[in-house]
């Protein structure tokens, strides 16, 4: 009886956690309402579909990939640091999930593009493939950073300190220890990282423009199809509900794991 009382709620908290579900999930529901099904099979399998499938599929596997080069040294080093030095690079890691998605894309534009920073020196970037890229990992990779920092911070570190002592080359050490210590919450990193990029909107819309076959993602092709008429707005539905597959779908892989709990308890959406 004490447990049971213990895990009760007061009729308001269920009132007003009944309505923030129905927020959660109404607006999918109305997607999944309006779609026509019939039509889901033509539309996925049409040349806009399947080339912006393939488009988002390739920029978002190398977006993962360069998430995990740049992503993993930065988590590594920020378990080195400590004080102010910590706090401020652990700020730039989580600034991509503060900043609005658009001014990501302004920021990398006045850095890579026509009169930019670097631009002026022959890097131009903008309206390109690898701009596409460049904006998913931006916004992608400091998922896979606190992914990877909680899990080193929790780990023993006695085994290192053991491998060192038997001679063991730090690379070594990197390679044959700690890798394999914080596997699952690399591979939780790597799925959400994937997922984000996958779902970019802002970041590469600003930044990369919007051109079929060259950097028109699947939430851009959402975005131009639903300004369209007829059937354009189909073409939109149907490519949503795919992106809410693939959501669904990363969900069941992440559920459970460590790694992911603590990324969602540091606030990232």
């Amino acid at each position: 009886m004490i447990g049971a009382a213990a895990r009760s709620a007061p009729a308001l908290i269920w009132l007003l956690a009944t309505i923030g579900i129905l927020v959660l999930f109404a607006p999918l529901l109305a997607v999944l309402l309006r779609i026509e099904w019939a039509q889901v099979p033509a539309i996925l399998t049409s040349d806009t579909a399947l080339q912006a499938l393939r488009l988002s599929l390739m920029t978002a596997a190398l977006a993962t990939v360069l998430c995990v080069i740049l992503g993993v040294p930065i988590a590594i080093v920020l378990t080195r640091l400590t004080g102010f030095a910590a706090v401020l690079l652990r700020g730039a890691v989580m600034l991509p999930l503060i900043l609005p998605p658009l001014v990501g894309g302004m920021a990398l534009l006045l850095l890579f593009g026509r009169g930019g920073m670097l631009g002026e020196v022959g890097l131009q970037l903008q309206f390109t493939t690898a701009a596409v890229v460049l904006a998913q990992a931006f916004v992608a990779m400091p998922f896979l950073v606190i992914s990877v920092e909680g899990a080193l911070r929790s780990a023993d570190r006695e085994l290192e300190a053991v491998a060192e002592g038997l001679g063991a080359r730090p690379v070594t050490v990197l390679r044959r220890v700690t890798l394999p210590l914080i596997a699952p919450a690399l591979s939780s990193g790597i799925i959400l990282s994937f997922t984000r990029a996958l779902g970019e909107f802002g970041a590469t819309a600003m930044f990369a423009g919007n051109s079929p076959g060259t950097t028109q993602t699947i939430p851009l092709a959402i975005y131009t199809a639903f300004n369209g008429a007829g059937v354009g707005r189909d073409t939109a539905l149907a490519l949503a509900l795919l992106l809410i597959c693939i959501a669904f779908a990363t969900l069941l892989l992440l559920h459970g794991r460590p790694a992911t709990r603590e990324l969602l308890a540091k606030g990232a959406q």
